[in-house]
């Protein structure tokens, strides 16, 4: 929203009035002086028109979980728990998911009610990193290093995966870093590849990694600064 049209919601000005009170420096944006009514605000941004709040501003949350499998990677559902349900915070209605885990996978979940950085981690096009413990029923063979970093076709999308790297740890364990993240698509690329995955557990999303402390099922709040 554009902040004259903030101003002229809140007050009986008209547009024409909430931009003349805004070029001549009577509001403030999160404590600044700002003349330009074109000014993009959102619900995060603290309003003042003289000193009298327009708008309060939502305090934008950013939550890092270790959902535990069997959890749901969703706000809300009337037969299964979710990752909403293992969070206690007053505000915990207006988060959403930046990016989800099958229910039988483990591992770091974000959530956020700020759309922009949501957005952010996961867009397509920012091709954000994603590490993924995993184990199979089989030994991995060596040379499914190569076929992940090629890519796999899945015609059912008519599409090819992006490289991703495999890190064999273990005859059944490895490491896969993702930059994308398709339907069930760890476990579609180790089909491929002829053996199956039997435990999926994320690590990190982007510059987030999963602290050795957060037990499953345990949550702390984020700045972004973390």
């Amino acid at each position: 929203m554009k902040l004259d049209r903030l101003v002229a919601k809140h007050r009986s000005l008209g547009r024409t009035g909430a931009q003349r009170a805004i070029a001549t420096g009577r509001v403030r944006v999160a404590g600044e002086i700002v003349v330009d009514g074109h000014h993009p605000v959102d619900r995060y941004d603290h309003v003042s028109l003289d000193d009298e709040t327009l708008q309060e501003g939502m305090p934008a949350l950013y939550v890092m979980l270790h959902k535990p499998a069997g959890i749901l990677s969703a706000t809300s559902d009337p037969e299964h728990p979710t990752v909403i349900d293992l969070i206690d915070h007053p505000l915990r209605a207006t988060l959403h998911l930046a990016g989800r885990l099958d229910r039988a996978s483990s591992g770091l979940v974000l959530l956020t009610n700020d759309g922009r950085w949501s957005k952010k981690l996961t867009a397509p096009g920012e091709k954000v990193a994603k590490v993924y413990l995993v184990e199979t029923a089989e030994p991995i063979a060596p040379e499914a290093v190569e076929a992940f970093a090629r890519g796999f076709y899945f015609h059912t999308e008519d599409l090819t995966t992006l490289p991703a790297q495999l890190e064999i740890l273990a005859p059944r364990q490895a490491r896969v870093t993702l930059h994308e993240g398709r339907y069930h698509q760890i476990k579609r690329m180790f089909h491929r590849v002829n053996n199956r995955v039997t435990s999926l557990h994320r690590e990190s999303v982007g510059p987030y990694t999963l602290p050795g402390d957060l037990a499953p099922g345990a949550w702390r709040l984020l700045t972004l600064d973390d």
